[in-house]
Parts: C-alpha cells; structure tokens; sequence
C-alpha cells in the first residue's frame, strides 16, 4: 500500500509499505523480545481502554528523518487513536517546544537538544517502569555502553542527558534513576558518502574531505553544529587542527576550524553547503560532488537513482548522533496514558522494521526482527551479504543479492564512534563563526 512521506524540504514521497495488522505486529514482537505484548499490556499502567481514547490526538514533533506520515498511519491504526505528526528543521524544533510547549504533546529531537529543553521545564520525566520494554532498550542509552565497553563521551552522548531526580526535574542527574528524559529512538553513526565511480580509488580517512585532489568537488552540511564536526573529524585526520576534545572546543579550536574553513572556501574547494536531505542527494545524483557529508537515507536515494554511491567506513571512525521521545509537561490525565501507549508502540517492531530500510536503528533492535526477512537483518544489521535484491524504503530495488551493506554493520558502527552531535559551552560563539564561514 502506497502512503506519503514528507522529505526534509516539505516535499512528498511515495513510500511503499507492507500492511501489518494488530495481531501480526503484537505476536512478532512477543515472540522475539520475549514478554507479554498484548492489546492490554502493551501501554502504561494502568491500561485504558479503546472507548476512552479513541477521541484523543496526539502531535508528534520533529524532524523529517524520523517524524514520518507512514509511523503516524500506522501507529493511529494500531493504538486507535490519531497522531499526528509536524515536521520542522532543527533551529524550528527547539523554539518551538520551548516557546509553545502547550502545541506539542511529544517532542521527538535529537540527543543534544535535551540540553536545551531540559532546563526550561517544558518536559516531564518519562517514568521507565511504564515502559515494557526499556529492560531491553540498548544500553548506548540507558548505561553509555556497546558490547560491555563504555561509549565516548565526547559531544553529548546519550547516557549522559539521559536521566532526571524526579519527574518534573530540570537537571541531569548522574546514573540511573526512575525517571528519563526521554524514550530512546532512533540513531545511527555516520560517516562521508562518495561516488566510487568518479573517484576510482578507495576513501579510508576523513582527511579526503579536505583533499586538494577533490577542488570543487565537495559539500559540507551547514547544519552548524553538525557540520563543524565533520570538519573537524576532516581537519583532524589531515593534521591541520589538533583537538583536546572535538565534542567540546575552545573558541582557540572553534577559530582554528573556522579559519582553516574560510581557507579552503576561498580557494575554491567546497562546491556548495547544504541544509536538507534533497539537497545533498541533488548534488551527489548529478555528479556535482563526489564526497561529502552525508546522511545514510541520501545515500540511499542516491543508488535508487541508479548512480553509484557508497556511505564508507572510514579508520577514524564515526560521529554518532541520536533522537529520543520526550513528554511535554502539560500533559496529564487520560492523554498522558495514551502517550505511554504511543511510547510503548515505537518500541514494539513495526517502526524499528521500518526505519531499518531508511538506514536507521531503533533502540530495541530485536523487535525489530519480527518486521524483517532473516535476509534484511542480516543486510540492515549484521553487514552480511544480501542473499536476494534489497530494496529501499520506497519499495525500489537498491541492492543485487550479493551486496553488502557500506558503512559497516550495526557492530562495527557503534564500537568506533570517536564523537557525538552536540551541543557545545561555546555554541553561541560557535554559531557566530560559522556565520563567518558560510559567508565568506
């Protein structure tokens, strides 16, 4: 069935999904995680009945990468009862729900937001014991570990904006508590996408960003807090700037970055500096540049265009980043009961089975199972080769049997993140200078 997805643009894309009915989705997901999933146990406590909501819409706020019309579908046919999703830019998200809290219910931002939503007391802490699965839920959010090894902590990592002291509490609390500021959700690593093709040889350091070779040739995302990471993971790797903590920097480091930069915008380097999805997948698919920063759905879109691109794994490794669901304090009553019940949902399987084709992981993977062939698992997750073509989330086939996933596997991604998007000390100063730089 043919549904639409809203881009980062405000555009409208087909999307192709497989009907997946309240039972399928209810008995897969218990299957796989090993608890009692069902019409009555799946919400919060205690559990309310379909009558008493049925009335209830909930709004849904975020970015375009995860706040998608077919989740909000799908989840509304399941809950029986409506949400509703708006999709805004990162800058747009943060002043929204500080500056008009009452016209969101649930707040969908990135990891390093919490930093500036939590203080201003527009949240209310997310009661952990309510949520069925959070047992399961990965522990590079609830404990700031992979594989039993602690995760970096440079830029802001998930587990250290994860927890509150109390449910209407405006601080972080250090180590674990009752209380979380937010459901963990989606997240990824990422990497510098290029045209194999056009380059011809083999992208193993961020330092071929800042090449000479690739004059003209490149983009960089001028998303300021996101972007300046890529350089400096770039900028790095080449020898150009050294960092005693690139998640953190001094205006000392800020300035270097920027100045280097300006250099290399002015000699012609950067083909352009993008700001949304379309964008970078336009400047890719043309041929325009052949590497940049890159988001792993661009890349997707690239490939479903029938031009070569591939999301490499590079030997510095990986910049992490993260979004999570967070419950505005306003609500109460039987709407915050629903909002458990719509918590409790995106982590049951069918959103994580279907962001998985966008590149993307949930937080409790192995739900996510039951919405997936053995074969997509085994592409999507454990970098194994396809044993059948692949498609991509509009339905299009995006990979031949054979292929294996570029980037590496689900392991390989989250054993190697160097730095988390984040928010720095420093950022008004940050933001100035990058101004700076896109104006040069």
């Amino acid at each position: 069935m043919a549904h639409k997805k809203q881009t980062e643009t405000g555009g409208i894309v087909a999307v192709v999904t497989k009907g997946v009915n309240r039972r399928t989705m209810l008995k897969g997901a218990a299957a796989v995680a090993g608890v009692a999933i069902g019409s009555k146990a799946i919400g919060g406590f205690p559990t309310i009945w379909a009558q008493e909501i049925k009335d209830i819409t909930l709004t849904h706020v975020g970015m375009s990468y995860s706040t998608i019309i077919d989740i909000a579908k799908q989840a509304s046919k399941d809950l029986g009862f409506k949400i509703e999703m708006a999709v805004t830019d990162h800058p747009g998200f943060v002043t929204r729900v500080t500056t008009q809290p009452e016209s969101v219910d649930v707040a969908d931002g990135e990891i390093r937001q919490r930093l500036q939503m939590v203080p201003r007391g527009v949240l209310q802490g997310v009661e952990t014991k309510k949520i069925k699965l959070w047992d399961k839920v990965t522990p590079i959010y609830t404990k700031g570990e992979f594989a039993g090894k602690p995760t970096s902590r440079s830029g802001v990592s998930p587990y250290e904006v994860m927890y509150l002291d109390s449910k209407e509490g405006t601080k972080f609390h250090d180590g674990q508590t009752e209380w979380a500021t937010m459901l963990p959700g989606v997240y990824n690593a990422d990497t510098l996408g290029m045209r194999p093709d056009l380059i011809k040889r083999p992208i193993e350091s961020w330092a071929e960003l800042v090449n000479p070779e690739f004059k003209g040739k490149t983009a960089i995302q001028d998303i300021p807090e996101i972007g300046i990471l890529d350089a400096a993971m770039a900028l790095q790797a080449a020898g150009k700037v050294k960092y005693n903590d690139m998640g953190e920097m001094t205006k000392k480091e800020i300035d270097a970055t920027i100045e280097a930069l300006i250099e290399l915008k002015k000699q012609g380097h950067f083909r352009a500096l993008w700001n949304t999805f379309d964008q970078s997948v336009q400047l890719m698919a043309a041929g325009e540049v052949v590497i940049q920063s890159m988001w792993s759905p661009a890349v997707t879109a690239v490939r479903s265009q029938g031009k070569a691109c591939l999301y490499v794994p590079l030997k510095e490794g990986y910049r992490g980043w993260g979004n999570g669901i967070s419950l505005m304090k306003h609500l109460s009553g039987k709407k915050l009961d629903a909002a458990y019940e719509y918590l409790n949902w995106y982590l049951s399987g069918w959103m994580g089975g279907f962001i998985a084709k966008q590149g993307y992981y949930i937080s409790v993977p192995e739900t996510a199972k039951a919405f997936m062939t053995d074969d997509e698992w085994g592409y999507w997750y454990d970098g194994k080769a396809a044993q059948k073509d692949i498609t991509n989330p509009t339905g299009d086939k995006m990979e031949s049997a054979g292929a294996k996933r570029d980037g590496g596997s689900y392991e390989d991604r989250f054993s190697k993140i160097v730095v988390w998007n984040t928010f720095m000390k420093e950022a008004v100063y940050m933001n100035k200078r990058w101004n700076d730089f896109r104006t040069a």
